[in-house]
């Protein structure tokens, strides 16, 4: 369930930007979990991941909802509110998630 967080309304139907993390795929780096951008589609790696490119492109761009996304998890989290936030669907995969290794 969203727990005050106003952003929740402002989560977008998106196409996902990559087949895993858009950055590590092009750097060969590794991750762990993927997250996307519920404004935009970017797909980040976690924050577990070496690089957490999902925390970066939310710095970056200021966009407040990722959803987990590998498959597709149908949860979601505000960086802003810092808190989790109820998604009415997930976001269907765009093809197979390439792998790191």
């Amino acid at each position: 369930m969203t727990q005050n967080c106003a952003h929740a309304k402002n989560v977008r139907d998106v196409v996902p930007s990559a087949q895993g993390c858009e950055e590590c795929l092009k750097t060969g780096s590794p991750w762990v979990h993927l997250r996307l951008c519920r404004t935009c589609g970017h797909v980040g790696c976690c924050d577990d991941s070496p690089n957490r490119h999902a925390t970066k492109h939310f710095h970056a761009t200021q966009h407040p909802i990722i959803e987990g996304y590998d498959p597709p998890e149908g949860w979601g989290w505000c960086y802003v509110d810092e808190v989790v936030v109820e998604l009415d669907h997930p976001t269907p995969q765009r093809g197979p998630i390439k792998r790191w290794f």
